[in-house]
């Protein structure tokens, strides 16, 4: 037990100094990687902006999944001000359905004090959310890790923690570990 406790505290200073890397497999259909369970060990009370860059937040689906996300940030700890998203525009005929629906997203988050700015790429293609406090993590497949339900009333479909995901890698660091900072 004072091993793992010894384990725990070396951990936690690792984090502390920005020298932590962690990298976690999806596998797929695997359960219990909502958002909550990824990002949340990584807030605190010191996050008041995020970063998301994902180049597919276009379709109805990644649309909830970025509201999915805001929603997170919003139940805290952490105390958001500002939240940029970079993606792509979608250039299809539903172009006007990801412009209302991310105008929707941003006048909800008004209305708890949260700024979303949005801005479009048309190189985009790496995925990544940076906090203000120095964590970055990188999802391969972004925000998009979720598979469909079977249908809308079916066990996942609300909770993502009990949703399938698709097979992916999630890397976790702070920018004081990076060659760039």
């Amino acid at each position: 037990m004072d091993r793992a406790e010894q384990i725990k505290s070396q951990l936690n200073k690792l984090k502390e100094e920005g020298k932590y890397h962690e990298q976690i497999k999806i596998p797929a259909a695997a359960t219990g990687f909502s958002y909550e369970k990824l990002f949340k060990p990584y807030l605190d009370l010191f996050v008041t902006e995020v970063w998301v860059e994902d180049p597919y937040i276009k379709q109805v689906h990644q649309l909830y999944n970025f509201l999915r996300f805001c929603e997170m940030l919003l139940k805290g700890p952490c105390k958001v001000k500002t939240i940029h998203l970079l993606t792509s525009l979608d250039n299809s005929d539903s172009n006007s359905q990801q412009s209302r629906g991310l105008e929707e997203i941003k006048e909800s988050l008004q209305s708890y004090g949260v700024t979303l700015e949005v801005n479009y790429s048309p190189s985009i293609h790496d995925r990544e959310i940076r906090f203000n406090n120095g964590w970055m993590i990188k999802i391969g497949r972004g925000l998009d890790y979720f598979k469909k339900t079977q249908g809308r009333f079916s066990i996942g479909y609300c909770d993502f923690d009990l949703r399938q995901c698709h097979e992916t890698t999630v890397d976790i660091f702070h920018i004081n570990h990076t060659k760039n900072s």
